[in-house]
């Protein structure tokens, strides 16, 4: 996430303004504290970073995944 911001121009902050999630949430999201963020707020993000989340997720980190549930 922090490549999109980069990539959008955006700090963290900002980001937080432009999609409604609190600074806290997003800095959870990527100390990795949180590890189970819900789709409304990814969905949020998303927005703010003028993306779907078909391309937040078509990404080599999320590819090499392995299966939860076998």
């Amino acid at each position: 996430m922090l490549a999109l911001c980069r990539e959008k121009g955006l700090t963290v902050n900002a980001l937080a303004c432009v999609s409604g999630v609190p600074p806290t949430t997003i800095y959870s999201i990527l100390d990795g504290k949180s590890r189970n963020p819900g789709v409304v707020s990814l969905k949020k993000l998303c927005d703010g970073l003028e993306i779907s989340l078909r391309q937040f997720f078509d990404c080599e980190l999320f590819d090499e995944l392995e299966q939860e549930i076998q």
